[in-house]
């Protein structure tokens, strides 16, 4: 038997589809499938198409791969009964195409533990989380199945509950306890090999109602997110008409709340490749990617001048950078993710000031988030906070400012691209191109970043324009070639190589460097949502994966820049950035290969 999606037509489920009857995998292919599998708190995730490719588009998983699925949801599924009697978790996956075989192996594991199933099929990841925290039947967790940017044959699971992914605190004993399981094989397939048959057949029927379910939530939620009813956006784009353009990529956006709500609050929408699926170029929303989508708004443009901005987002929608209609060019132009950070940074706090004039303003941002943010928060009094790199880590960093009196309305990972809007605890495009429509419709909230920054009012809002009045900054892309490196040392060790070439380096540079306005430095480095000040391992601890960042100063001792470094919890690379107040590449190049330089000569000492 096989159960089709109302929505898609795709099919959800197979009955004939039971990896875990016959011979079990050996351990040494169970090994070998779990080899590549990165176990970070942002997400677990490998190559799960069968035939390797990590481009592939082929739906079917290896039967070593279905008990790593299995697995993974079994180690959730003891962590739900610990909180809770009779738990229950929502499945959903994105929109590649191993999900569907993926999530028949979770929830076959999920009922075999007696944990409730509420299966959305494909669902993008801010609709998900939306449900999970304000859903009438939101569960009390859930279990993700993505891959997010990573190309399309690759695929994994993020686990959270309360509307977030669960921080590193709780995945860390995650991955100890999925290792253990998996070193019996023979007791996963008894445990589900147990399921009845009806039950599971049941989880599939009422699919179609829980997704219905869940667009009404995330809908909803991204209203309250814009603490806006929608009348007042239809008055806004009455005034001044809005053209969006979205490239879906086949994206699980495609099948979410995109077009119906923006077109109930009045904007006006062109659409490509707006099928579930219908991937025709990278998953990652940047470079050359975002082509299709640059000529499409100029395309609509020449035919309707109010379509000014675009946006294109990865496969399980979290993340969505924008392109923008420049007039002084008439052209279509790309600004850096860390720059649309800062747009909506500027709009959102200007906006909670004139709301809430006497509230403590305060932004949660990663470490190697731009400086851009620190200028742009001091023209409104607000108070910047960093964390390690990972949304989890940003979250809490927020919620923890929160309990201290803090309003933190917007956060997030500039060095990443696209924000989280509170109470969301998800990057979400749906918010940045709503903070957008308020900007550009609303006069009060770029006069009040004018005033701050003391800039002249101008006569028409743009966003080319708005962009121009941002602090200028430069800083390296966050998929720079330049901004990524191999090494062969643990973090630990080649974080104290560095900072014993670091201070030789200085010593031998520090008369050219005050020629470059940089008269000194502070040492920052980050675990968690903590950042501490000071050079050397009694500012970090074991494994030291943490980020670690030299602040230079200028001569009156304020930071002007910076350079940083972390090894990727999500891809097997090193990381790193560089950041520079003014427009200065020059400057920027040359102290990136400088950094560049001591970090290979680190690796090899």
């Amino acid at each position: 038997m096989i159960v089709k999606d109302s929505r898609t037509g795709f099919p959800l489920f197979d009955s004939a589809y039971n990896p875990f009857k016959g011979p079990l995998p050996t351990q040494e292919d169970i090994a070998r499938g779990l080899k590549p599998m990165i176990l970070s708190a942002s997400g677990w995730r490998k190559v799960f198409a069968q035939d390797g490719d990590a481009e592939s588009a082929e739906p079917e998983i290896a039967k070593r791969d279905a008990y790593l699925a299995a697995a993974a949801a079994l180690v959730q599924a003891e962590y739900l009964k610990a909180q809770k009697r009779d738990p229950s978790v929502l499945v959903g996956v994105d929109a590649r195409p191993t999900g569907y075989s993926i999530a028949q192996c979770a929830i076959r594991a999920f009922l075999s533990e007696g944990v409730t199933v509420r299966y959305l099929f494909i669902a993008s990841a801010p609709e998900i989380m939306a449900e999970n925290a304000k859903g009438a039947h939101g569960c009390d967790g859930f279990f993700y199945i993505s891959a997010s940017h990573n190309p399309l044959g690759h695929n994994g699971i993020k686990f959270g509950g309360s509307g977030g992914v669960y921080p590193g605190s709780v995945t860390g004993p995650f991955a100890t306890r999925f290792k253990e399981l998996l070193g019996n094989p023979s007791a996963i397939q008894r445990k589900l090999l147990s399921v009845d048959e009806a039950t599971l057949e049941e989880v599939y029927q009422n699919s179609g109602k829980a997704k219905a379910e869940s667009l009404k939530t995330y809908h909803d939620f991204v209203l309250e997110t814009g603490e806006r009813p929608i009348g007042a956006y239809q008055e806004l784009l009455r005034k001044q008409p809005l053209g969006v353009v979205i490239d879906f990529n086949g994206s699980a956006r495609a099948d979410s709340i995109d077009i119906s709500l923006l077109e109930e609050l009045g904007a006006r929408l062109m659409t490509v490749n707006d099928k579930c699926r219908e991937v025709v170029h990278g998953i990652v929303p940047e470079g050359e990617n975002l082509q299709l989508c640059k000529d499409s708004l100029e395309m609509a443009h020449q035919s309707d001048s109010s379509f000014v901005v675009g946006y294109l987002p990865d496969n399980d929608g979290d993340r969505g950078n924008i392109v923008v209609w420049d007039d002084a060019s008439n052209s279509v132009v790309v600004p850096p993710a860390q720059e649309v950070f800062a747009l909506v940074v500027m709009a959102t706090l200007s906006e909670m000031q004139l709301s809430h004039p006497e509230a403590k303003l305060a932004i949660a941002v990663n470490g190697p988030t731009s400086m851009r943010i620190d200028r742009i928060a001091d023209a409104f009094g607000c108070k910047v906070f960093r964390s390690e790199v990972g949304e989890a880590n940003v979250v809490q960093l927020a919620s923890q400012l929160r309990e201290q009196g803090y309003l933190v309305k917007i956060l997030g990972e500039g060095s990443n691209g696209g924000n989280i809007t509170d109470p969301a605890k998800v990057r979400d495009p749906m918010n940045t191109i709503i903070t957008l429509l308020k900007l550009l419709g609303d006069s009060e909230i770029m006069r009040n970043w004018c005033g701050k920054s003391g800039q002249p009012m101008p006569r028409n809002i743009t966003l080319s324009g708005v962009l121009d009045s941002l602090p200028v900054f430069t800083t390296t892309g966050a998929f720079s070639k330049d901004g990524t490196m191999q090494v062969h040392l643990d973090a630990g060790t080649l974080k104290r190589n560095y900072e014993k070439v670091f201070l030789e380096e200085w010593n031998v540079q520090k008369d050219k460097l005050k020629e470059e306005g940089i008269y000194g430095y502070r040492i920052y480095q980050s675990e968690g949502t903590v950042t501490r000040e000071g050079i050397g391992e009694e500012f970090r601890h074991a494994p030291f994966k943490g980020g670690w960042k030299a602040c230079f100063l200028d001569q009156d001792g304020k930071e002007t820049g910076f350079i940083w470094m972390r090894p990727s919890g999500t891809e097997p690379i090193f990381r790193i950035l560089c950041d520079v107040e003014g427009d200065r590449p020059a400057l920027h190049d040359k102290l990136l290969a400088w950094h560049r330089s001591m970090v290979r000569k680190a690796d090899n000492l």
